[in-house]
């Protein structure tokens, strides 16, 4: 549907979004160190095997052979996430991360966005499960994780404009609620009418759920839900002084 490329809104009250640009980095080492493992791909098979989401493996009604078990069970709702299938994977997760993800921190802190990060992921696998307990196939990618983020966002700064490429062609700068609205509204279609693909919107779906719930109870007091409006300049009067505003309507926080 559409690629995120910039948003111009700036950190309030953070310097630097380190968490993000740490899971950034993390995502990314952990793709190289799968993707060049070798070229059996032993290596990444065992990885997915071993720290991919597996519902069957969750609900009880199939087990791993001892020498694929890398972490306790419980721990792949969150280890899945760090996995992914090809470099268009990992680049697709980890832009809209990069574009979305600095400002979700700055509204929590480093801490909470961290632990708002693997609970959205947790609800992304949590919910592939829901629909599918059966399936043997491991579950990986960090979407559900970011579709927490997309969410949040959305909750957060509607209205603030984003560039964006529209059919991954078309440059074109659109306040948030309109790509972002529109993606959300896809994935749940999609999980209606697609959800024995290949894609699981399902985990999309738990981590837009989950990003729209913990947004409202783990930002700041101080940072407003759906703070920003679209102000068009205006033309100065002769001998009249600009003076500083603020795009929220509840002004400055």
């Amino acid at each position: 549907m559409f690629i995120p490329l910039h948003d111009k809104n700036d950190l309030d009250h953070i310097d630097l979004q380190y968490v993000t640009l740490g899971l950034i980095a993390l995502n990314v080492i952990i793709w190289a160190a799968t993707a060049l493992s070798g070229e059996n791909g032993s290596f990444a098979n065992a990885a997915v095997i071993g720290l991919g989401y597996i519902p069957a493996v969750l609900h009880g009604s199939a087990e791993l052979a001892p020498s694929m078990v890398l972490v306790p069970e419980g721990a792949t709702y969150v280890t899945y996430a760090f996995l992914h299938a090809d470099f268009w994977h990992l680049a697709g997760n980890m832009v809209f991360l990069w574009v979305f993800g600095d400002n979700i921190e700055d509204a929590m802190g480093h801490i909470r966005f961290l632990v708002f990060y693997l609970l959205c992921a947790a609800a992304g696998a949590y919910a592939h499960g829901l629909l599918d307990p059966m399936s043997q196939a491991p579950l990986i990618g960090a979407s559900g994780a970011v579709a927490g983020i997309v969410a949040a966002y959305l909750m957060l700064h509607p209205r603030v404009r984003v560039w964006v490429l529209v059919l991954g062609r078309i440059p074109m700068p659109l306040p948030a609620f309109i790509p972002l609205a529109l993606w959300i509204a896809y994935q749940f279609f999609m999980v209606v009418v697609d959800h024995d693909g290949g894609v699981s919107w399902a985990a999309h779906v738990g981590g837009i759920v989950a990003g729209v719930i913990l947004i409202i109870v783990m930002k700041r007091r101080a940072v407003p839900l759906f703070d920003r409006e679209i102000i068009a300049p205006r033309a100065l009067h002769h001998n009249e002084k600009p003076t500083e505003t603020d795009a929220s309507p509840w002004g400055r926080q």
